[in-house]
């Protein structure tokens, strides 16, 4: 159902931009809301969080021909609030402070050599994470062509992982997999500003990719979960409706 309504966004927004271009409308609305020097607004959307591993050439944990990490990647939510500096008539700065709600699971490999079997029910686990997501973004504009505008936008952003579990004791032996709290990011998208009447509406997607490794690795060096991983970074893609 998601998916479809995901769809039905998307197709909304194609549309509105093709009338929007091809049509003979002259009559602007919501003139003045690029000529404030700040102005403010909110965000819903959706997430698809991923992680992308890196694995050690010479690990001592030899699995047998399985040795990625097989991961589900499942639509989360997001909330926020919008500040908007304009710095030049095609170039705005934004900081977009929000809540990322986000599903992930995975399997791990089943078998190595010379090691015992990771146990069947005990391959899964399913990441259920909560982010305060802050980006700082330079945003790009083209020139207004009647009530439609495209735009690029790209920058950092720091995500702090409240379900992180990385103070906890206990590891994946235990049935716990940990994370780091503190993450960095950069982000790149693209989307497109419809003026409407009363407002400014605004579908984006972006591309979000972490810097830093934000595995916590299990007590034993040798451990089957996490003793071949050399990194494993955040990947997701957003989907957001900006309402300014």
């Amino acid at each position: 159902m998601k998916r479809y309504f995901l769809l039905f966004i998307i197709l909304f927004s194609f549309t509105q931009a093709q009338a929007q271009l091809f049509s003979k409308e002259k009559v602007q609305q919501s003139v003045d809301i690029d000529n404030k020097r700040w102005s403010w607004g909110y965000f819903l959307g959706f997430n698809s969080y991923d992680f992308n591993f890196k694995y050690k050439q010479n690990s001592f944990v030899l699995y047998d021909g399985l040795n990625d990490v097989n991961v589900q990647r499942n639509i989360g939510f997001n909330v926020g609030l919008l500040g908007n500096l304009k710095l030049h008539k095609n170039l705005d700065l934004r900081l977009q402070p929000g809540v990322n709600f986000a599903s992930r699971g995975f399997y791990f490999p089943l078998k190595s050599s010379g090691l015992p079997s990771v146990k069947e029910e005990n391959r899964y686990r399913e990441i259920n994470s909560t982010y305060i997501h802050v980006p700082l973004l330079l945003k790009i504009n083209t020139n207004r062509l009647n009530n439609f505008r495209p735009f690029l936008i790209g920058g950092v952003s720091y995500s702090a992982n409240l379900s992180s579990n990385e103070d906890n004791a206990d590891d994946n032996y235990d049935g716990q997999f940990r994370m780091t709290t503190n993450n960095y990011n950069w982000e790149i998208g693209f989307g497109i500003d419809f003026y409407l009447y009363y407002f400014k509406f605004t579908p984006s997607i972006r591309g979000v990719f972490g810097f830093n490794d934000e595995l916590i690795r299990d007590d034993s060096p040798n451990s089957q979960f996490t003793g071949n991983i050399d990194k494993m970074t955040t990947r997701a893609i957003f989907l957001n409706f900006t309402f300014q």
